[in-house]
């Protein structure tokens, strides 16, 4: 495989209903699935997941407290991460919940070394409660821990869409895919695939992003692999 150790970014909305709200027991085990079928090539996984289906800190927590709103948020994500927990384990994988914030009668809480010795052991390692920090979102807590655990790449998985485009490709039939993409044409065309903040970490230390359908078949497999899946966003001389 070109990357032995990733860290995959999941939308909270993958845990969902239809809607992309709520908990689906359907989908989230069917996210599971598919985390379990790469993980069989023996790749390390962190994953950070959000909380788009409980609470989005910029529309619910309209005039609340910017910082209480994004620690409702973050709370939102352990709660995602104890379901995925659960999934991944009845999906037959050994898996860890480290949160940063502290809450230890249902987690662990975060520690670096002790994540790395998860990760050594085959554990999927979920990290929950963000950055630990208001004003971060859950892509700049990927980022974080992607550096911080010494990955090799940041997955950051779609559903039903296949990369980064020009505009919407829902929307927009004529919407052009990238095959990749640099650093700073990615902030500068103001594409949203992640924010800013994330997007700066991962150019600073040289970390790719991949940004793929995680739902298509193989196609994370295939990512681990490094074929070409989605839309790779690195350095212009493809470090």
């Amino acid at each position: 495989m070109k990357y032995r150790r990733i860290l995959l970014k999941l939308s909270g909305e993958f845990l969902g209903a239809e809607d992309g709200r709520g908990f689906s027991p359907e989908a989230t085990h069917a996210l599971a699935r598919e985390v379990a079928a790469a993980k069989q090539v023996g790749v390390e996984m962190g994953i950070v997941v959000g909380a788009g289906n409980i609470w989005r800190g910029t529309r619910q927590g309209m005039g609340m407290d910017r910082a209480t709103a994004d620690y409702i948020g973050m709370l939102a994500t352990v709660m995602n991460a104890l379901a995925l927990q659960d999934a991944l384990e009845a999906a037959g994988l050994e898996t860890r919940v480290q949160t940063a914030l502290t809450i230890t009668e249902v987690a662990e809480p975060y520690i670096r070394r002790k994540a790395l010795r998860h990760l050594e052991k085959g554990r999927v390692v979920i990290f929950g409660g963000g950055t630990g920090n208001p004003f971060f979102s859950t892509d700049t807590a990927a980022a974080l821990r992607g550096l911080e655990i010494g990955a090799d790449a940041v997955l950051m998985a779609k559903n039903k869409v296949d990369g980064v485009y020009d505009d919407d490709p829902r929307r927009n039939p004529n919407a052009r895919r990238f095959d990749e993409l640099d650093y700073l044409e990615l902030i500068s065309r103001n594409l949203q695939v992640m924010d800013a903040t994330a997007v700066s970490l991962c150019m600073e230390a040289g970390l790719p992003i991949i940004v793929f359908d995680i739902f298509k078949p193989g196609a994370l497999e295939a990512a681990l692999k490094g074929e070409r899946v989605g839309t790779i966003i690195h350095a212009k001389d493809g470090r």
